[in-house]
């Protein structure tokens, strides 16, 4: 690589300090939005992100446990792809809005509602994408892989699920923030997709995503007859709580961590 080639991708690249700069009016942005807005664009994340599921699931049903978790990996970050291209509003990415909190350039109200409401919008959003893709036949020829994987979700152990969590969200935050660096559309693509690709393929647990495997899972089984042997309470304390409050400690750890470096040494711009 030539001087003049490192040099422009440098002049395309924001530095940490930058990012950290930016996203303070991104945050802003978030919390000060008409939460029908903010719904909108939460229902669209979780509708994206359940895409990448189904993908991964289709794509890497037949294979041996090693080749499907490396095809999965290969196709599942289309959906934070999506996300951050397309603009939406993922419950996940959004835990770095810890770190604009801490630096008092948001009000904990607005941090809660942004997070509430795309919780709330990232379900409805999965739901609808699982309610599709059972019903338009899509899980047809693959209904004992996909009720299978539904009951390893609802037998997981809390504590387990929980620390995958930590670690998935810790993944999806640092895409969320490399994404920030690039300046261009295929560079964000490239700083999301290797980090989703490694949470992926080492079995790491995402709330978003979960709530479109236990869904169009338990939908599989009530239209094929095949037994999950799991109820849906159990799916959503091991399936869908613990990987919650894990991807909330994940996000918040990154969070915190960029804001005693980054933020930290900037005065706020308004106390409130």
């Amino acid at each position: 690589m030539t001087n003049v080639e490192f040099g422009f991708i440098i002049e395309n690249m924001n530095s940490p300090k930058e990012i950290a700069s930016n996203y303070i009016g991104v945050a802003q942005a978030k919390t000060s939005a008409v939460w029908y807005k903010t719904l909108i664009l939460a229902i669209l994340a979780g509708a994206f992100i359940a895409i990448g599921g189904a993908l991964a699931t289709i794509a890497g049903t037949g294979f041996t446990a090693a080749q499907s978790k490396l095809i999965k990996g290969a196709v599942f970050p289309l959906g934070l792809i999506l996300v951050v291209i397309c603009g939406a509003e993922l419950f996940t990415g959004n835990c770095l809005l810890t770190a604009p909190l801490l630096n008092k350039d948001i009000k904990p109200s607005g941090m809660f509602k942004n997070l509430g409401i795309a919780y709330i919008g990232n379900f409805v959003g999965a739901v609808l994408i699982a309610v599709l893709v059972v019903y338009s036949g899509a899980y047809k020829d693959i209904s004992a892989a996909v009720v299978e994987l539904t009951a390893n979700k609802c037998r997981m152990n809390f504590g387990c699920a929980l620390l995958k969590g930590v670690l998935c969200n810790m993944l999806v935050c640092l895409a969320v923030w490399a994404a920030m660096a690039s300046k261009s559309a295929s560079g964000k693509i490239l700083a999301v997709y290797l980090p989703v690709f490694a949470f992926v393929v080492c079995g790491f647990e995402h709330s978003i995503a979960n709530m479109f495997y236990l869904t169009s899972g338990f939908m599989t089984s009530a239209q094929s007859a095949i037994a999950v042997g799991y109820n849906f309470g159990e799916g959503l304390l091991n399936g869908l709580l613990a990987p919650t409050i894990g991807n909330i400690i994940g996000g918040c750890l990154i969070a915190v961590a960029y804001w005693a470096v980054y933020f930290r040494q900037s005065k706020p711009k308004e106390n409130y």
